[in-house]
């Protein structure tokens, strides 16, 4: 069977189409300058590619989508290029097994399975027969380490690796064929792009005044004063931020160092106004956006997603997120030099309940996300529970002055807000 090749800049999702096709040359290239270039996979009298790779060294990734008949995405495999240059971890990869020609692609309804995989040996095989909401099998998949790890072909040695899917019993021929290269306009949209970890997001304006946001259930809040809940003491210069009620005994789970100090509690929040059903008339509050360790008054030139040892930012997908993990919708900003005795205190207190905790070492703070403070007199260090909007994964905003210089730490409590256009401001397209 004769497949032809095509090199392109970019894959249009939506057209199922190239973008700015290149040649075999320009790919090889953008190959070595680590570019993002796209190779597409056609057999003769089909509308449909067999298959699309996604290339883009620079992000260490490299992905591949199967197309079936109907032009449905059926398979997609997100390889990431880690320490060993020769080898690719076979990272995620999802199948969907359409249950006629009629079902749209990524219809809900559809039964899918799902694998994970990390370097270190671990992951997870999810089952959802019955597509998304209709439950789902969680196991470990047994998966050998020639499974996990593939090779890394050479520019325009990559295998065409939905022969099988395809039919096809004997090897392919290729043949690559080039199109006229149009050199005008921008992207589209629709077209691929690599996937990109979260971005911080307006992080500042959510402490300035006067700004307008949305948070994606109310079309316009406007942003208000700081609230100043207190302040935190840091004695040993090293701030810890974790899910103080998911400690797994090795320390906290995020740690940031500033100098040894005492540094202000606030609140980011904004005002919205909304009809209340219950009430008959227009109802005016105010919602709590994110809280924060405010560690200087130099404005943040940059933010940064604060990172385990551990955690490796090349393993993650599309507004991926490390953090701190909360099963009780809670998280902590505390001294880390004293981290044990205070998370023994807040477990005693907030957990268990006891009523005869000294007020000098832990204390209930009201109408507030700030939940309560324990302290330890040891040593002097603090610790300051806030409440979330729920459990999971919360990624810890670092904010650096232009000199390097750490001048706040910022949790959301929730999602991410996006700025709306000032007042008198029109919107450009």
């Amino acid at each position: 069977m004769v497949v032809e090749v095509e090199y392109a800049q970019a894959w249009d999702l939506e057209a199922r189409l190239p973008w700015r096709p290149i040649s075999v040359g320009e790919a090889r290239e953008r190959d070595a300058a680590g570019l993002p270039y796209v190779v597409v996979y056609r057999a003769a009298g089909r509308e449909a590619p067999l298959e699309v790779r996604l290339v883009s060294w620079r992000d260490h990734y490299v992905g591949l989508w199967v197309y079936d008949a109907q032009g449905r995405r059926t398979y997609d495999l997100d390889m990431r290029l880690l320490d060993d240059p020769a080898r690719l971890l076979r990272r995620y990869t999802v199948g969907w097994s359409y249950t006629g020609p009629e079902m749209a692609e990524f219809d809900e309804a559809c039964p899918r399975v799902t694998v994970e995989l990390f370097p270190d040996g671990r992951g997870r095989r999810t089952e959802e027969p019955q597509g998304k909401g209709g439950g789902s099998y969680v196991t470990v998949p047994r998966v050998r380490d020639d499974e996990r790890w593939t090779d890394r072909p050479a520019c325009g040695e990559w295998p065409l690796l939905s022969a099988q899917v395809h039919g096809l019993t004997e090897p392919p021929v290729f043949v690559i064929t080039e199109a006229a290269n149009d050199s005008s306009g921008f992207a589209p949209a629709t077209c691929w792009r690599p996937p990109r970890p979260a971005q911080p997001g307006p992080i500042t304006e959510l402490f300035r005044p006067g700004v307008r946001v949305t948070d994606g259930y109310h079309p316009e809040m406007t942003v208000v004063e700081p609230r100043r809940i207190g302040a935190l003491r840091v004695p040993s210069g090293l701030l810890a931020v974790s899910g103080p009620d998911s400690d797994d005994g090795k320390g906290p789970h995020i740690t940031v160092p500033v100098p040894p100090g005492e540094y202000v509690l606030d609140e980011a929040q904004a005002r919205h106004t909304y009809h209340c059903e219950w009430e008959g008339s227009q109802v005016t509050r105010t919602d709590t956006m994110a809280v924060r360790v405010l560690v200087s008054d130099i404005p943040a030139a940059t933010w940064e997603m604060a990172l385990r040892p551990d955690d490796d930012p090349r393993l993650l997908r599309e507004n991926g997120i490390f953090g701190f993990d909360t099963d009780g919708a809670t998280g902590c900003f505390a001294d880390a030099g004293a981290w044990e005795p205070l998370l023994a205190l807040f477990e005693k207190g907030l957990i268990q309940g006891d009523p005869d905790l000294d007020p000098d070492v832990y204390e209930d703070i009201n109408d507030s996300m700030y939940l309560l403070r324990t302290r330890d007199q040891a040593s002097g260090g603090e610790l300051v529970a806030f409440a979330t909007t729920g459990d999971g994964t919360y990624p810890v905003w670092v904010g650096c002055s232009e000199a390097g210089e750490v001048v706040g730490v910022v949790v959301l409590v929730e999602g991410m807000p996006e700025l709306l256009p000032e007042s008198g401001a029109t919107a450009v397209a």
